[in-house]
């Protein structure tokens, strides 16, 4: 497994295939194939809502509908939205962007140049590792 976020100028066929799925949509997928609904609650306690989407489009060669993709590993992040990626090694290092149509290899760092869209992205990210319960390194949810 990697432990970074951005490619380095290293890819893959599979990382750019038509669905780009991920470990999240698996939950989604088993769901989807099942015909069973994803619980709101175990044993009366709400549980996190399920963020991936099914893979069962992709199966009949339709695309997976979202608006963006989120990751956390060993305290690295990213965010894929369209064309854009937004990375950061750890959690003190600051946001590079990549516009992957133009740079699939992820060596042109844009965010120097796109200022509101790194902070657009950067928003959806901390939104979403909120949302999910994200622990970065170093970090301790607080207690409720």
């Amino acid at each position: 497994m990697k432990a970074h976020e951005n490619h380095n100028g290293v890819t893959t066929a599979w990382a750019g295939g038509p669905a780009r799925p991920a470990v999240v949509c698996a939950g989604a997928t088993c769901c989807d194939v099942a015909g069973a609904k994803y619980p709101t609650e175990v044993e009366s306690r709400p549980i996190t809502p399920l963020e991936g989407r099914s893979l069962v489009p992709a199966f009949e060669g339709k695309p997976i509908q979202r608006d963006a993709l989120y990751w956390e590993h060993e305290g690295n992040r990213a965010v894929r939205a369209g064309k854009w990626k937004l990375v950061a090694r750890g959690p003190k290092n600051e946001w590079k962007l990549y516009d992957l149509d133009a740079d699939r290899t992820e060596l042109n760092n844009l965010a120097a140049q796109e200022p509101e869209r790194v902070r657009q992205m950067a928003a959806l990210w901390d939104a979403w590792a909120e949302r999910c319960g994200v622990v970065m390194p170093g970090k301790f949810p607080k207690k409720k």
